[in-house]
């Protein structure tokens, strides 16, 4: 039997992983330029942590979740997404006593069981920004805001910024009710998934990609109706401060999350480049999560940003940059070899990039080797160079060279080799 990976679990190879890194380098900077500081939460929780959380309801915690059980028949479950296990080391070690807004992001693995395609696969990565604290109007532009930019910095346009409000427990309940009754009447036109939904999360309805309950829903009443006038005044507030930033949306008033954590402001970053998997990062707020999970009553938002869904759109502007080796150093000899070895441990201390020959072999498989994997320059010595205290330092680029002392041989490697850089 051949051994592979997983369906659905996906080797990220090394000339793929230069997106990964600058990706993950520009979020790191931008969510530190907002104040925002990394959180490392384990990939495998218990399972009431999600089913809790995310609502026992849904289809994460009821079709997808990859659970297993120790020896005393506990639920352990690698997580599905990040938020709740945010807000669990959240109140685990009390960080709303480290002051008054807390401001946290994660990068890191995903898992869910589910039918792999075109941008969602099985172990996903997403990079997670959480903001603990304020219920305002402004934290939520102030996320939105960070999430545009983050694009922006990444080098991707085209996208879509949907905006909507799903109300909050004061005034959802109605507009819940009268979907629910909406859809009672259409329960012939929805897919099983959707029959289903219709009772027991009747939102969720909005969030198929089948087009027949999509076009089931499209005389559906709208949420913004049934809407509090406090959740009118906080989506008026947000709509003013993004146009004060100068980011565009779009009113979507079909725009749900899929998790049932979410009240009042939701967005999503769409493209129409990764065809039904259309969404690239998603987020809301989620007042009452903390206290559900029996914390304090602290009210959240966030979002979350597909990683594999931005590489694709990076990927499509071709592979990125191939990284080459600053030098090979070739060396003939029992003398220069030794030589060779404590020259390269000296410059990688230095953050060079430098490669040798393991194998005793000549000077012209040596210099193959140094051109097939790319290297900018060759240092080369045998005895001759050692009796002279001379080496030969060559350019592959302009084919040419020129010699070198080997005293402070070092030195002069770095100079040559950071102007390079």
């Amino acid at each position: 039997m051949e051994l592979t990976a997983i369906k659905g679990f996906k080797d990220i190879l090394p000339d793929e992983v230069g997106h990964w890194q600058r990706l993950e380098s520009i979020a790191r900077s931008l969510l530190g330029s907002y104040g925002f500081q990394e959180i490392k939460t384990p990939v495998m929780e218990y399972m009431e942590l999600f089913s809790r959380g995310i609502g026992q309801e849904t289809d994460i915690v009821s079709k997808e979740m990859y659970t297993l059980h120790d020896s005393r028949g506990r639920g352990m479950t690698l997580r599905p997404e990040a938020t709740a296990s945010v807000v669990r080391a959240y109140v685990q070690h009390r960080l709303d006593q480290k002051g008054p807004i807390q401001k946290l992001f994660s990068i890191g693995p995903m898992f869910r069981h589910e039918r792999p395609q075109k941008g969602r696969f099985r172990q996903f990565h997403q990079i997670n920004a959480e903001m603990f604290g304020d219920a305002g109007p402004k934290s939520d532009a102030d996320i939105i805001v960070m999430a545009v930019h983050l694009f922006e910095m990444i080098g991707i346009s085209d996208l879509t910024l949907n905006l909507n409000s799903l109300g909050c427990p004061e005034c959802r309940p109605r507009f819940r009710e009268e979907l629910s009754c909406y859809l009672k009447d259409l329960s012939g036109s929805l897919c099983p998934d959707c029959q289903r939904r219709a009772v027991t999360n009747p939102l969720r309805v909005f969030d198929c990609k089948v087009e027949s309950c999509g076009n089931a829903v499209i005389n559906a009443p709208s949420v913004v109706e049934f809407l509090c006038g406090a959740c009118v005044d906080h989506f008026e507030s947000l709509k003013e401060y993004l146009g004060d930033a100068g980011v565009e949306f779009t009113l979507n008033h079909r725009l749900v999350r899929g998790l049932d954590y979410y009240n009042r402001t939701t967005f999503e970053i769409q493209t129409n480049r990764l065809g039904a998997q259309n969404a690239v990062a998603g987020g809301g707020r989620y007042d009452g999560l903390v206290r559900l999970l029996s914390g304090p009553d602290q009210p959240a938002i966030g979002f979350a940003v597909g990683m594999e869904r931005v590489i694709a759109l990076l990927e499509e502007g071709g592979r990125s940059e191939t990284k080459t080796p600053g030098l090979f150093i070739a060396g003939m000899g029992d003398e220069a070899e030794r030589l060779c070895f404590k020259w390269a441990a000296e410059l990688r201390r230095s953050g060079i990039w430098v490669e040798m020959d393991y194998a005793q072999r000549g000077l012209k498989s040596q210099m193959k080797k140094a051109g097939r994997i790319g290297a900018r320059k060759v240092l080369i010595i045998g005895g001759d160079e050692l009796a002279r205290g001379k080496a030969l330092l060559k350019d592959m680029d302009a084919k040419e060279q020129h010699e070198i002392e080997i005293n402070n041989i070092i030195e002069i490697l770095k100079k040559v080799l950071n102007k390079n850089d």
